[in-house]
């Protein structure tokens, strides 16, 4: 009895796998095993990249609500302080955009914490 090679789903799997090397430089696009570490690695800095976004995001606006809180005579940690004796409950993606775009809004919010 001859013997029983699978190598349509063997194809497929090198196939795909370089797909996922598409546009690497040299052999890390052509070759299966180099192309195999490469992209291993590069769902390894992915992972860790989806992470890191989430974190900077967060930075950012806490920068934005501290410079904007700043004109006002407070800094972020009181305004947040506040926000929560207050029991407001508004997280700093929202808050960050009502400081860009509705400037009124704020000002507004921050009558109603007695701020200005």
């Amino acid at each position: 009895m001859p013997r029983s090679v699978n190598s349509v789903a063997a194809k497929k799997k090198r196939k795909n796998l370089l797909k996922r090397a598409k546009g690497f430089y040299g052999a890390r696009s052509k070759l299966y095993t180099v192309a195999k570490n490469a992209v291993e690695k590069s769902m390894c800095y992915a992972y860790i990249g989806r992470k890191q976004k989430k974190r900077n995001f967060r930075k950012l606006w806490i920068l934005r609500i501290n410079a904007a809180i700043r004109n006002k005579g407070l800094n972020y940690s009181q305004l947040i302080k506040k926000l929560t004796n207050n029991n407001l409950t508004i997280n700093r993606k929202m808050l960050s955009n009502i400081i860009i775009n509705e400037n009124d809004i704020f000002n507004k919010l921050l009558k109603t914490l007695e701020v200005i």
